[in-house]
């Protein structure tokens, strides 16, 4: 067999050229043509320096002149949580655990300039987390944490940029305190809810006066209304009496006051039978009078 084969490598050598040249062709389409997933980019460099960054699909590169030094992947990456302590404004100190997210937008810049992407952008996020929570007090810091993350991440931004990075998100996942502050927290807590229950209280008591005033004016109000009106009729009374002597003479006030003396009688007289009424010599004439002025009207 091996015979076989070196007859017909000598027999043949234009042959054993073409078959060369075939497997040349193959290499170089092989070493030339490069298929990118949709997730990488290649960096390709030609003589140990850049020569172009190869985007998804397939691509074209000059056989053993040119060489795929990097393929970097552009999906959005997590950093690993981080904790760093930082101090507030008003000197508490706070441990912060914080998370970002970034990708790659330009390989170029990520491969040459920076070593260690993620130990580069967890150490700018502490810097920045620290200045940022020096500037704020630790009340500022609980109830506006969107403002702070929002400011965080644009820093940040602005930090990553020349390394070809975008950084996609940026949370504070928590703020922790130390035991004594957070006890110092918690008596000021229960302070600020007495307070309120007592101000609670308060404004309670304070409208339930306000209440009994207003019932006490409205009954107020209510009497002198009945006053009023009691008065207006006595008052209506007297004019119509005033009219009828006007009109009739001492006749008529004679007759109203016999008719008030009958009435007073007729009282008497409709008790129990136990009184014993004493008049004196002129009211038996004057109700004898009444009498005589009832019968005449009559």
């Amino acid at each position: 067999m091996d015979n076989v084969f070196l007859d017909f490598i000598v027999n043949s050598p234009m042959t054993v050229i073409w078959l060369l040249i075939a497997l040349f062709i193959i290499a170089v389409i092989f070493k030339g043509v490069r298929i990118v997933p949709q997730s990488q980019k290649f960096v390709v460099e030609r003589f140990g320096r850049l020569h172009s960054v190869l985007g998804p699909g397939i691509n074209l590169i000059v056989p053993f002149l040119d060489k795929v030094a990097h393929q970097i992947s552009i999906l959005e990456r997590q950093l690993p949580n981080a904790s760093q302590d930082a101090i507030t404004k008003d000197n508490v100190l706070v441990q912060i655990d914080t998370s970002v997210f970034y990708r790659i937008l330009e390989p170029e810049k990520t491969v040459y300039r920076i070593r260690d992407v993620d130990g580069a952008i967890s150490t700018t996020v502490a810097g920045i987390v620290r200045a940022e929570i020096g500037k704020m007090d630790l009340d500022e810091v609980q109830s506006n944490r969107a403002q702070l993350i929002n400011q965080i991440q644009t820093l940040v931004e602005d930090a990553v940029d020349d390394w070809g990075i975008e950084v996609t998100r940026a949370e504070i996942l928590d703020v922790n305190l130390d035991q004594a502050t957070r006890d110092a927290m918690l008596q000021q807590l229960n302070a600020e809810r007495a307070r309120r229950a007592q101000v609670t209280e308060a404004e309670g008591e304070k409208r339930s006066v306000e209440l009994a005033a207003d019932a006490e004016l409205y009954a107020a109000e209510q009497n002198a209304k009945a006053r009023r009106i009691e008065a207006e009729a006595e008052a209506y009374a007297t004019e119509v009496v005033a009219k009828a002597i006007r009109e009739n003479g001492i006749e008529a006030a004679q007759y109203q006051v016999a008719l008030k003396q009958v009435e007073s009688l007729n009282a008497l007289g409709a008790g129990e039978g136990k009184q014993t009424i004493v008049l004196p010599a002129h009211a038996l004439e004057a109700f004898g009078d009444a009498f005589k002025l009832l019968k005449g009207s009559k």
